[in-house]
């Protein structure tokens, strides 16, 4: 990698650094303009590392639920750009992410859904360190198992009479 492509891979991160604090600082709006103008610019194209955390920063400025899942679904679209065997800085995203699917499809009412990907994000910690970044992720993945175990399953639905199972 040359020396101008690290460089503008720094910037790509450091803008979205920025935009995340206007996020956390409770300025969605901008946050959520600036990281959409990020993403423009990228396209689909684009660095799947950058791309992910874009995306799953996204999620997080939305307002509306669905909209919050469709970006995470995103996030994890790039993430597996890569492939089977993707890099250690996007691998280590897998827990949050199926986490934060987990938490979207909550919020929907769609609790056996969000058991799939909160199992998910559980079988992922290995790619977690032992440090705050990984001990929050595990204990956000704890919270939503023991909420979860105390919420009743969907119940099985059944066909209309005359429609095939």
């Amino acid at each position: 990698m040359t020396e101008q492509q690290e460089a503008s891979e720094d910037a790509v991160m450091t803008r979205i650094g920025q935009a995340v604090i206007l996020l956390h600082a409770g300025d969605r709006e901008e946050a959520r303009n600036r990281l959409g103008e990020i993403w423009s610019e990228l396209g689909t194209e684009g660095d799947s590392l950058h791309r992910c955390t874009l995306a799953h920063y996204l999620a997080d400025a939305q307002d509306d639920p669905a909209e919050e899942l469709a970006w995470d679904l995103r996030a994890l679209k790039a993430a597996d750009a890569d492939g089977p065997g993707p890099p250690p800085a996007v691998r280590v995203f897998y827990p949050s992410l199926h986490l934060s699917l987990a938490t979207d499809y909550v919020k929907l009412r769609r609790p056996d859904t969000a058991r799939i990907h909160l199992a998910r994000a559980r079988a992922a910690t290995g790619a977690l360190g032992d440090d705050g970044y990984g001990n929050g992720v595990r204990a956000a993945i704890a919270r939503l198992e023991r909420r979860l175990a105390a919420e009743p399953r969907e119940a099985p639905r059944t066909p209309f009479p005359g429609q095939d199972q």
